[in-house]
């Protein structure tokens, strides 16, 4: 027998706490199980994470939500990959383009044919063989086909969207499909005096609000998993020391690139993220190496259209909670860890706390099998993306400042060395069952940040390379095809939002 869950309690709103209670509404609510959502007008949230990575489609698609209503409810615009400027070496750029190249020749990665001709004249850069790059170049935008045999079957999207407008488009879905939104301040915890679990909220006026499971999405307060149940945090500035941050929105500018950039200073990097209605900007930066006015005057400077505000300063940790559940309590969001928001990754760590969540969802006996492997779970991913920004830092040859030299000279997770130096020989890749990113974004990162492999997978030399060429050929001219033949980012989108 099974004790069910019949009250979930969700603290805290903003992008997090709305996508908890979307998703609880989609598919917890049966008709006996209330869901509530505790948060306070008075208290702001963050709402900075504007720019995404593919899985979100998923995740939208899950709920029920029409694209086209998403786009006009949110301000989106796709994207379909980030562009990397002044990273590897000053006046250098790259892209990271979203989705697999070309196609895998006889079942070995794409990238080991393309480390075999490089020096080919017949053969251009990595990105060449995306067709998100090709997208991205022409400023098009199309959308993904089922066919697996049309080049734009590869045409992998995700958004940039307003997270302000994001967290209210889902908060009016969810109080429609029964979710309960309490208006209030949090003061205080009731704890049960046998297991420990949290009974109850207590609120600035006096009401307690009880429940079974809490879900905390307070923001880097963390005021039920760190604050109540007092799970450490693992502190991971000695890898990524960027502790500050400003936002600022910035004005419309055209044309509407379908692409994220990420501009490096001396001290840290700056987005650059377009949306139909504005332009997100902001600056991440060491405190240990700049100052506030510096960064402040770095970000304004570099804006690419007039500042729409005053720019609003952010401060944190890198880092996660040593467990993102305990007892009776599962954090999402801020109140289990930040990464910064360089590979877009901040909502897609909230929509895997979600996803894994409901894979283990509990009954009121808390097993703890179940909590010990969602745990597990997500601090696996939380290091795997903590790998792959790190290896952003790492892999470079800037020595124009002191950041970018300390950046070069510290030491690596054994993971991430391990993954480098097995690049560095063949060009191998090793990816775990659950590792966000796949063969082709470490490919497309490691190169370019200039890891280039001495050798290749010696597997290829069982192919003719006349063939593999004259293939590789019309992928990049077919993709380049398919590019120049889009309809512009701008209009594509207004097509769809006048559905």
């Amino acid at each position: 027998m099974t004790d069910p869950i019949r009250t979930i309690v969700i603290v805290g709103g903003g992008t997090a706490g709305w996508m908890a209670a979307a998703a609880a509404a989609r598919f917890l609510n049966d008709g006996q199980r209330r869901i509530l959502l505790v948060e306070s007008d008075a208290i702001g949230t963050v709402g900075v994470g504007e720019a995404t990575i593919p899985p979100i489609r998923d995740f939208n698609n899950m709920l029920g939500i029409d694209e086209a209503e998403f786009l006009r409810e949110t301000g989106a615009t796709f994207k379909l990959g980030i562009e990397f400027v002044d990273w590897g070496a000053l006046g250098e750029r790259y892209l990271h383009p979203f989705g697999d190249p070309g196609h895998n020749f006889e079942g070995i990665a794409f990238h080991q044919y393309w480390l075999k001709h490089r020096h080919d004249p017949r053969i251009g850069p990595f990105t060449d063989y995306f067709i998100t790059a090709a997208a991205v170049r022409h400023r098009g935008c199309a959308p993904q086909s089922g066919d697996p045999r049309s080049p734009l079957h590869q045409m992998a999207a995700a958004y940039h969207f307003d997270a302000a407008l994001y967290a209210s488009y889902l908060r009016r879905r969810a109080e429609a499909q029964g979710v309960e939104r309490i208006e209030g301040r949090i003061t205080g915890v009731a704890r049960d005096g046998g297991s420990g679990h949290v009974a109850a909220l207590r609120l600035a006026d006096g009401r307690d609000v009880a429940g079974d499971f809490f879900i905390d999405c307070s923001g880097f307060v963390s005021l039920l998993l760190g604050k109540e149940m007092g799970v450490a945090y693992r502190d991971w500035s000695r890898w990524l020391p960027c502790d500050r941050a400003f936002a600022v929105p910035s004005a419309r500018t055209d044309p509407l690139i379908p692409a994220t950039r990420a501009t490096a200073h001396g001290f840290g990097w700056q987005w650059r993220i377009p949306l139909q209605h504005r332009t997100g900007n902001g600056i991440v930066w060491s405190s240990a190496h700049a100052g506030d006015d510096e960064a402040r005057d770095t970000l304004l400077a570099n804006l690419d259209s007039e500042e729409l505000a005053e720019p609003r300063q952010l401060r944190f940790t890198a880092g996660v909670r040593e467990r993102l559940w305990e007892g009776n309590v599962v954090a999402l969001g801020l109140a289990g860890g930040f990464i910064e928001p360089l590979e877009s990754t901040s909502i897609h760590l909230i929509q895997t706390g979600i996803n894994k969540l409901f894979w283990l969802f509990p009954d009121r006996r808390f097993s703890a099998v179940e909590r010990d492997e969602y745990n597990r779970l997500m601090i696996d991913q939380y290091e795997y993306v903590r790998d792959f920004i790190i290896l952003h830092y790492k892999a470079t040859a800037r020595t124009d400042t002191s950041f970018w030299r300390d950046m070069a000279a510290m030491e690596i997770p054994d993971s991430l060395a391990q993954k480098i130096e097995l690049f560095r020989t063949k060009g191998r890749i090793r990816r775990f069952d659950h590792d966000l990113f796949g063969v082709a974004n470490w490919a497309a990162v490691m190169l370019g940040q200039n890891i280039v492999p001495d050798g290749y997978d010696p597997l290829v030399d069982a192919t003719d390379d006349d063939r593999i060429i004259a293939a590789m050929q019309r992928i990049a001219s077919v993709f380049d095809q398919q590019a120049r033949a889009m309809p512009p980012h701008a209009d594509y989108i207004a097509r769809l939002v006048a559905r």
